[in-house]
């Protein structure tokens, strides 16, 4: 594998990663939100330019708290050794070894969002079915990919129904709790 095209793990790890850098740091968010919204060149020729639309209405940008992102990998790890799992080098393992820890890993991690959020998908349709996108659809719940021209409506195929949090139970913190410390060390005695 190259750098450009990382593994499943590396991809995993890639993405928790910047999950939890999204949650506890807004500038670093409002970067990737930026790199998300870039239009991308195709390999072939360039697009023409589109018409210049009005300027959008400015972004407020709210400050995150990194606690409720520290208290999620606080949770991940407890119960599915998330961390544990994603700092092991793993370069030497067998993939039936990785495969086994996967296992144990994504049955904690299923636990704890299954606990703590209550998730939906985006989109109802099997993914694969046949989709028209209106004028005025929601580009933050829907990202269009593939040979974008023109404006909607756009008719395509879902290739991913999207996951949105219908609810967060997460628990509540005591003031003296210091969220940072996501495992705590332990020594037997």
């Amino acid at each position: 594998m190259t750098d450009l095209n990382p593994s499943f793990f590396g991809r995993m790890s890639i993405a928790f990663g910047t999950f939890f850098s999204i949650l506890g740091n807004a500038e670093f968010a409002g970067r990737v939100k930026r790199l998300r919204e870039a239009p991308v060149a195709p390999e072939a020729a360039p697009a023409p330019a589109p018409a210049r639309a009005a300027a959008p209405a400015p972004v407020i940008l709210k400050e995150a708290s990194p606690d409720a992102a520290l208290q999620l990998l606080g949770l991940l790890q407890r119960d599915a050794r998330f961390i544990d799992f994603v700092e092991e080098d793993i370069v030497n393992y067998t993939d039936a070894d990785i495969g086994a820890a996967a296992r144990l890993v994504h049955e904690g991690c299923r636990t704890v969002l299954r606990e703590h959020f209550t998730i939906r998908p985006v989109r109802d349709e099997a993914e694969g079915s046949r989709v028209t996108l209106p004028d005025g659809f929601d580009a933050t719940a829907i990202r269009v990919t593939g040979n974008v021209v023109g404006k909607p409506p756009f008719h395509g195929s879902i290739s991913h129904r999207g996951w949105k949090v219908a609810d967060v139970r997460l628990p509540k913190l005591a003031d003296s709790h210091d969220a940072r410390v996501v495992a705590p060390a332990e020594v037997e005695l």
